[in-house]
């Protein structure tokens, strides 16, 4: 591919305001990769942690951490001017506290994004950077840049799998409150988690509503991690977990069948598949209910003070990366595949971010008028 031609143009010319505001803010999101790298270079070096809750300089940093004693502090005047740490005047040398912006990448702070820093860092950056390459030739990067595709590599690194695994335990703590309150679990009801993976959902699910049971189903090899996790918090006794592959068969016999992000990793035809063995397997009464980024949520702020409607681009950008026939899908798209399966949409609720909470039954059945909120 040759690359685009570069003319001389208006190169030269003074912009007017609107125009030079423009152009700085152009360029803002050409350097926001180095940005990013920033953080997730913070993230690695275990910035957040060692700060914790003091304010040590730079020096004491860079003993702390075994960075660079000289470079160390330009990252970190980097990260004072992104929001991340703030400076604090000291006798003999200034030392470098976290914000509230920054405290989110403690391990220890609630939905803590270290997980998801160091995931990005180690595994999603490299195919996000060939993201010219896949738009050219319509195919994710990740198999090219790791040699398989991406639950195999992460299968095949058991660490590597827990801090994804914590990736998506941290993201949940986002949307479960938000998610309880679109949905109704009240009543002695059972809830199906298809691709639950750790049991993060149905732990968080269980412990909410103590008349609800579980089942939790998902490939074999990941159900010892859910069962550690469901036995730790006393709910193995509520909770069976069936080894399976949801494009293939589900267990009948839930009351509540849940899909949370787990469309997005698949094409339009394995999506029917996952949705009409729902379908198969829903009784009278089931429900279906399901949980994605919409490509078409608003771009203004989240109720509750969350992230713009962009969310729902970037994570497209980022399925589009590692994922054959992964998407992010418009409100549109995602009834449209709901119809295809037999299934009607009763109501969607929009979450902060842009995600949505799409609630289903079976085609004909009672009370089958869609709303929004």
């Amino acid at each position: 591919m040759t690359a685009p031609t570069i003319g001389a143009g208006g190169a030269g010319a003074v912009p007017g305001p609107e125009q030079a505001a423009d152009a700085w803010h152009m360029r803002e999101l050409i350097y926001g990769h180095v940005r990013s790298r920033a953080v997730c270079a913070a993230a690695e070096l275990g910035l957040p942690d060692t700060i914790g809750d003091g304010s040590p300089t730079a020096a004491g940093l860079a003993r702390a951490t075994g960075a660079d004693p000289v470079l160390l502090p330009r990252l970190l005047r980097a990260l004072v001017s992104f929001g991340v740490l703030r400076q604090v005047p000291g006798e003999g040398a200034e030392g470098f506290a976290l914000t509230g912006l920054g405290r989110t990448l403690r391990s220890d702070a609630p939905a803590s994004a270290l997980p998801t820093a160091l995931l990005v860092a180690s595994t999603m950056a490299p195919a996000w950077e060939r993201l010219t390459d896949v738009v050219r030739r319509g195919r994710p990067a990740f198999a090219e840049v790791f040699g398989t595709e991406f639950f195999g590599h992460l299968d095949a690194d058991p660490a590597l799998r827990a801090l994804f695994d914590r990736s998506q335990e941290t993201g949940l703590a986002l949307e479960l409150e938000g998610l309880l309150r679109a949905v109704d679990f009240g009543g002695p009801l059972t809830v199906v988690d298809v691709g639950g993976g750790d049991g993060a959902l149905l732990t968080g699910l269980l412990r909410d509503r103590p008349r609800a049971r579980g089942v939790l189903v998902d490939l074999p090899a990941t159900l010892p991690g859910a069962a550690r996790r469901l036995a730790g918090a006393g709910l193995d006794g509520r909770c069976e977990l069936v080894g399976g592959d949801f494009l293939t068969a589900l267990p009948p016999g839930g009351d509540l069948y849940l899909l949370r992000h787990i469309l997005h990793d698949w094409d339009d035809d394995s999506c029917r598949a996952i949705l009409r063995n729902c379908r198969r397997a829903m009784g009278p009464g089931a429900r279906l209910v399901v949980v994605d980024h919409l490509a078409d949520a608003a771009d203004t702020d989240g109720p509750d003070g969350g992230p713009s409607g962009e969310w729902g681009a970037l994570m497209d950008l980022y399925m589009m990366s590692l994922f054959e026939g992964g998407r992010e899908r418009t409100h549109k798209e995602l009834a449209g595949l709901l119809g295809e399966a037999g299934l009607t949409l009763v109501r969607t609720t929009r979450l902060p971010a842009g995600t949505g909470v799409l609630e289903a039954r079976s085609v004909g059945r009672p009370g089958d008028t869609e709303g929004e909120r």
